[in-house]
């Protein structure tokens, strides 16, 4: 091998000899001692014995060939290196010609008057030199996490090593996946170079840098003091921040001034936020932490920006079975009662109606700011049908519509598009007596009813069937006078009288004093449930619907009646007159001067 690279001593001057034949020369500075009188040889062997074989040391890299790199390393004669011990993971050569580099020496060929070199064990040595370093002085080792093996993970530091699960971080990690790739530093655990083997600990690189920083943050750590920190972990209740070494927890209720499903919707793992100390307990160094407290309470001016009977725009943030909440503006919310949904919808459930995330425009009906809170109107937003109703239909004046629901206390009418007017079981029928209204009428029904009332705050609408045709008992004195006889069944029987109908709807009383001329201890004795009797009407009163009837009235008009036929026939028995003697001759006589006296009339 031809030796291009040896270096001569001569007079204090360092040749190369490549440049000595471009005529260049580098000037040094002489070794201590040194002199022009040193022994040229002594001096030529002792450059040889700088670099021994075993020893890493430092070369210059000559030439690059496709097989292998020549590094000159000062010796007699250079080295060759294979060129793969150069190429990274992507195939490029991590090496250029003219720089220098740690080769390991490993053996001199002294037949071929050449030197065995190796990139690969220098780094090795370099690597466990690292190792055995941090290893004694506590120190660390950097590198990637390359793949997951059994218990573990697989870190190239250099070397392979092996990470513990339960060091890869500070807490206990289930995914060890989400961690291959990343870079690091790692402490050593223990080492044996003699067979290849590393333990490494994250975990305990990780403990010592937040020993580190605890510190600092505890210094800083009061009341009212603003920090920024990483956040660790969420719950349902809030998440945890990471201060630099000590944790704070973030509770939901102090994330934000508006409301919250939960905490995921405002901070994620790993984000940096600034937080607020609210409290901090030295003792069992817990503390509590704020983000909604760096802006202002929107509540504080709540009453400047919102009034009562403004309008104002707002989406729709959750429902109840009661009502639905709008948020107006963050962190100020109104509900929306389910009864100040619709004016005429009977609103079963707020889903019905409205569905979370919808934007609204609502009516502001109440404010109550030390409470925070706002009542909102949505059927306010336009007219009250009730207040039309009222005009449109005024107390006394006629509708006619369908019967849209049947009930036991009544029926309800259609009066207009959502509106139902009430028809009250007592108003059904004047005389009839209902014990249901499905007795007289069913559902799609059409009927004439009258407007009794309208109550427009209450949103209801009194109605009457029966007040649309005349009224049976106004008119009962006039069909049946006081002193009429009548004729009717029995309806019922009870201990003070009788109940017997007069007309259909239309009962009268006999009171048990009114039964016979006899004393009666007990009705139902003489009387049954459908028997025909005869009575006499002694009592109207059209206004309670009250009939008075009696036997024994009836009993002494007869009588009375029977005496006054008796003494007619008997008076008519006792009287004659003149015309009963009077001669035939003269009743022709006066027969035949009436008959002349009406021809006259007629002329």
């Amino acid at each position: 091998m031809e030796r291009r690279g040896v270096r001569e001593t001569l007079r204090g001057y360092t040749v190369n000899m490549e440049q000595e034949e471009k005529g260049e020369f580098l000037e040094t500075v002489r070794p201590k001692g040194s002199g022009m009188g040193e022994d040229f040889g002594q001096m030529f062997e002792e450059s040889l014995r700088s670099v021994k074989p075993g020893e890493i040391v430092r070369g210059r890299v000559v030439e690059i060939g496709p097989e292998f790199v020549t590094v000159d390393i000062g010796y007699k004669s250079e080295g060759r290196i294979p060129v793969n011990e150069f190429r990274q993971r992507d195939g490029r050569l991590a090496v250029k010609e003219g720089d220098e580099i740690e080769v390991f020496f490993d053996a001199a060929d002294s037949e071929q008057e050449g030197i065995v070199l190796s990139r690969a064990k220098a780094e090795q040595h370099r690597v466990w030199h690292h190792i055995e370093e941090a290893y004694l002085h506590k120190g660390t080792v950097e590198g990637m996490i390359v793949g997951k093996v059994k218990g573990g993970l697989k870190v190239d530091i250099g070397v392979a090593a092996f990470l513990p699960g339960s060091h890869v971080d500070l807490r206990p990690v289930r995914d060890l996946d989400r961690f291959v790739g990343r870079r690091g530093k790692f402490a050593v655990l223990k080492y044996n170079r003699a067979r290849a083997n590393v333990v490494v600990s994250r975990r305990a690189v990780l403990e010592q840098e937040r020993e580190t920083l605890r510190e600092e943050t505890l210094k800083l750590l009061e009341e009212g003091v603003i920090l920024e920190g990483t956040v660790k972990s969420i719950t349902d209740y809030g998440a945890f921040v990471d201060l630099g070494g000590i944790d704070g927890l973030l509770h939901v209720t102090d994330m934000s001034w508006g409301r919250i499903g939960h905490p995921s919707e405002v901070v994620t793992v790993g984000e940096k936020i600034k937080v607020v100390v609210l409290k901090y307990d030295a003792e069992r160094e817990r503390v509590s932490l704020g983000m909604k407290q760096l802006v202002p309470d929107p509540w504080r001016s709540a009453t400047e920006r919102y009034t009562v009977g403004s309008r104002v725009q707002g989406k729709v943030v959750s429902l109840t079975d009661y009502g639905a909440f709008v948020e107006l503006e963050q962190g100020v919310e109104g509900l929306l009662h389910v009864s100040e949904m619709s004016w005429t919808k009977r609103v079963v459930h707020p889903a019905k109606l409205l569905s979370v995330s919808a934007e609204i425009e609502v009516v502001i009906l109440d404010i109550d700011e030390a409470h925070r809170r706002i009542s909102l109107g949505l059927k306010q937003v336009g007219p009250n049908p009730w207040e039309l109703v009222r005009l449109n239909h005024p107390v006394g004046s006629r509708i006619h519509g369908k019967i849209k629901s049947v009930t036991d206390f009544g029926v309800f009418v259609e009066i207009e598009e959502g509106i139902d007017g009430l028809v009250h079981i007592s108003d059904l029928h004047w005389t009839k007596k209902v014990k249901h209204p499905s007795e007289l009428y069913k559902k799609g029904d059409e009927v004439d009813a009258v407007v009794l009332g309208v109550d427009v705050e209450n949103e209801r609408v009194s109605l009457g069937i029966k007040q649309a045709e005349a009224n049976p008992w106004t008119t009962l004195t006039q069909r049946h006078p006081v002193g009429t006889r009548i004729q009717g069944k029995v309806t019922s029987v009870t201990d003070f009288g009788v109940f017997v109908e007069i007309e259909e709807g239309i009962e009268g009383l006999i009171h048990i004093s009114q039964l016979s001329n006899e004393r009666v201890e007990k009705p139902s004795a003489l009387f049954q449930v459908d028997k025909e009797v005869e009575a006499e009407i002694i009592h109207i009163d059209p206004r309670e619907h009250k009939v008075g009837l009696s036997i024994k009235a009836l009993r002494r008009s007869e009588e009375r009646a029977e005496m006054e036929a008796y003494l007619r026939r008997e008076r008519e028995e006792a009287r004659f007159s003149l015309e009963d003697v009077m001669p035939e001759e003269f009743r022709l006589d006066r027969d035949e001067g009436e008959e002349r006296g009406s021809r006259r009339r007629d002329r």
